[in-house]
């Protein structure tokens, strides 16, 4: 990506978590980014195709952090517990890579764009899939069965979407953390 595609990518993506996508204007990204609009119509043809570009960079910071600190637990059953203390991290603005916490960018721009089959729509999906595969890798090493290890992958993802949401709509930071005993269980069962 080439050195303005990133700054107006980058700039985008803040005042889209900050404000809500619908709510920036092509011309305060342009302003932010201290960009001519030629530029930025140069490398996006339209908002849609930089929604998209926010949207894959932000999967892409999420992905690599995610994966970073699973890696860090000490066993295939330790990463599921491992997810809660990232996103109580997350949550607390203990994430740099990530910014201030302001709920899931791809919940909220799921909100945003309803209709399943557009292309925004199916980029949150494609972010919320990459999630769980990469749980799921981990799942699969204690888990021969494969069907109660997708099930048990999906229940984890749904944890953790439920204390996303709990986090940014309650304001409970702690929300991840209070289901370390849930998760507990959930994988000691298998």
């Amino acid at each position: 990506m080439s050195d303005k595609k990133m700054i107006i990518t980058r700039t985008a993506l803040q005042l889209f978590i900050n404000k809500g996508i619908h709510a920036v204007g092509i011309n305060e990204v342009i302003k932010q980014s201290k960009v001519a609009k030629k530029t930025l119509y140069h490398h996006f043809s339209s908002k849609d195709l930089l929604i998209i570009s926010t949207l894959e960079y932000r999967d892409q910071l999420f992905m690599q952090w995610l994966e970073q600190r699973l890696s860090q637990a000490s066993e295939a059953k330790s990463a599921a517990i491992e997810l809660f203390l990232a996103l109580d991290d997350w949550f607390n603005n203990r994430v740099t890579v990530l910014g201030d916490f302001n709920g899931c960018f791809f919940i909220n721009a799921c909100a945003e764009y309803k209709d399943p089959s557009c292309a925004i729509n199916q980029c949150c999906k494609m972010h919320k899939a990459n999630v769980q595969n990469l749980l799921g890798k981990y799942v699969d090493q204690f888990e021969a069965d494969k069907n109660a290890a997708a099930l048990l992958t999906k229940q984890l993802c749904i944890l953790k979407e439920g204390a996303i949401t709990t986090a940014l709509v309650q304001r409970d930071l702690a929300a991840a953390l209070k289901l370390i005993e849930v998760v507990k269980l959930l994988v000691q069962r298998h």
